[in-house]
């Protein structure tokens, strides 16, 4: 008798979708490489180049434009995020901690500048009400918010700015991480030591507000007037 041919296990949806995420994330990569080539302005036809796709295949993963710089944005993020964690310990010396922050951000932009300027200066139209993406800057304000938040509450002080403090923080460290990309007229090394110094300068001062003070001490309510 002939022997049976072994039956093809039908896919699943499981693993369909699987598939699926493979393919996006594929693209995302390819993504990546094309702004790496072709810089910031780099068109939808150049990323399916890259990928080795067409258009109407690349839009059969991702909605429109938006949505796959939407992606590039949190994988970049994510890149970024790698090269800081290491630095985040909190058993480091506050100002220690704050160098290693500020240079690793520093080295992610430095080492990666055509990706930084697609994510952060290149956004693309959104519908109105539509959900503003998260990028690098919104998940490190996140981070840095709750050391900022942590050290302020274990020191007996109010933490209520440590959100705005953070935003605040990334807001300059971006802005002179930018200046610097495009002028180039100090070391990295130096700029960090710059910004180390004012950042460390402003949490220095809270802290010894803390040491002056004979027990737990709460900032003052800030005028709403």
């Amino acid at each position: 008798m002939p022997r049976d041919e072994p039956r093809v296990k039908a896919a699943t949806p499981a693993d369909r979708q699987q598939r699926r995420a493979e393919r996006r994330a594929e693209m995302v990569q390819a993504a990546i490489e094309a702004v790496r080539t072709h810089g910031p302005g780099v068109s939808v036809a150049e990323i399916a180049a890259a990928a080795g796709i067409t258009k109407p295949v690349l839009y059969r993963h991702f909605t429109d434009r938006a949505d796959l710089q939407r992606a590039v944005g949190e994988q970049a993020a994510q890149m970024l995020l790698g090269r800081m964690a290491p630095e985040i310990d909190p058993d480091r010396e506050p100002a220690q901690l704050i160098r290693g922050v500020v240079d690793a951000f520093l080295a992610g932009i430095e080492d990666e500048p055509q990706l930084w300027r697609f994510v952060v200066h290149h956004p693309v139209e959104r519908a109105p009400g539509a959900e503003i993406v998260e990028d690098a800057r919104e998940q490190i304000a996140r981070m840095l918010a709750t050391i900022i938040g942590e050290r302020l509450r274990a020191l007996g002080l109010d933490s209520g700015g440590a959100e705005a403090w953070a935003q605040g923080l990334v807001g300059m460290v971006q802005s002179a991480g930018d200046w610097w990309l495009e002028r180039r007229t100090m070391t990295r090394a130096a700029l960090t030591d710059y910004l180390t110094t004012i950042i460390w300068g402003g949490i220095s001062g809270v802290l010894a507000m803390a040491d002056a003070a004979p027990g737990p001490l709460v900032l003052p309510e800030p005028d709403r007037g």
